[in-house]
């Protein structure tokens, strides 16, 4: 437990998806994961009590979102609800990888705008503020009338890839609309910027049906920089037509290493040197056997996130501003 005499004190929840990096985070900030007692009825229904007063505490609730992510989402709305019962001063929701981001938006006629949803669900369970990492959009941060901070991982793949390229690198977006993250992450390497563009068929889920690479990459080591490897047929397909350019190597970097059914099978022969992702969600099973797969810990970027929450501190000064793009 971190305090400030005569103030605040701050305490750090976890759901059950992902305690490795919520025990980081509280390892970080000098203390402990604040203990609850949780288990599932026979009938599917979750139960959670917490094991200590949380009276006037600004408490933190970490969950990750993937898998079995109606669970996941349910289990932290239930802590909140808690956490707010039991007069909890302020509850900040940490999601790491924010659940349904990419039904962001109408595609077809009569679709829900799910990730709205979510948002609304985790006010209405009484969530002061929002922390989520790399948004699969930003205007997403506009889906509540709550304060929503947003934190980037592109401090720990400038970092990475500083240290293991010298030669001239190209940024690759695999979508226009991932050009600005780019081309700020080119920035700090001095690298040229590109992006893939893509036919999709919208009625068809996880299919691209061709690609064109915009952008010079001949003779260099080409970075495809996307937020989330899902199926990871994008990101194979994109390699492929990469590697007939004439490049040095091909590696990726996403922020949120989801592997779903049918990923490794995808990437495993995929001519691509290096996967680099985070521990935004746990990463095991499909990650693993696909072999390539390196993973960078969010943890220090979030718990110095949380400090300046905690402390009323700025959170973009952290990122320069570049937590905004």
């Amino acid at each position: 437990m971190i305090e400030q005499p005569g103030k605040k004190k701050m305490l750090v929840f976890s759901g059950s998806s992902n305690v490795e990096l919520a025990s980081k985070v509280a390892s970080n900030l000098g203390t402990e994961l604040s203990t609850v007692e949780s288990k599932e009825f026979a009938s599917g229904e979750i139960y959670i009590r917490l094991n200590e007063s949380v009276r006037g505490a600004d408490c933190f609730v970490m969950q990750s979102h993937s898998g079995d992510i109606n669970k996941t989402i349910m289990e932290q709305l239930v802590l909140v609800d808690a956490l707010k019962r039991a007069s909890a001063k302020r509850i900040t929701a940490v999601l790491p990888f924010y659940p349904y981001s990419r039904q962001d938006k109408k595609a077809l006629p009569r679709e829900p705008i799910t990730a709205r949803l979510i948002g609304d669900m985790y006010i209405a369970a009484g969530v002061d503020r929002l922390v989520s990492i790399d948004l699969h959009t930003q205007q997403i941060q506009g889906f509540v009338d709550q304060p929503f901070d947003h934190l980037t991982a592109m401090p720990l793949f400038v970092d990475y890839f500083k240290q293991k390229y010298d030669g001239p690198i190209s940024i690759i977006s695999p979508d226009a609309g991932g050009v600005g993250r780019a081309t700020t992450f080119a920035k700090h390497l001095e690298a040229y910027v590109g992006f893939v563009h893509k036919k999709r068929d919208p009625k068809i889920h996880n299919e691209v049906k061709s690609f064109t690479v915009i952008g010079e990459v001949e003779d260099r080591h080409v970075i495809i920089l996307d937020d989330i490897i899902d199926t990871g047929g994008t990101i194979a397909a994109a390699s492929r037509i990469i590697r007939e350019k004439g490049v040095k190597s091909v590696s990726v970097a996403a922020t949120h290493g989801i592997f779903s059914e049918g990923s490794v099978e995808e990437l495993k022969d995929a001519p691509i040197d290096k996967i680099i992702v985070t521990d935004t969600l746990t990463q095991n099973g499909n990650s693993k056997d696909i072999g390539n797969v390196e993973v960078l810990s969010v943890s220090t970027i979030i718990a110095n996130a949380l400090t300046s929450i905690f402390t009323d501190d700025s959170v973009s000064a952290l990122f320069m501003g570049e937590n905004v793009l």
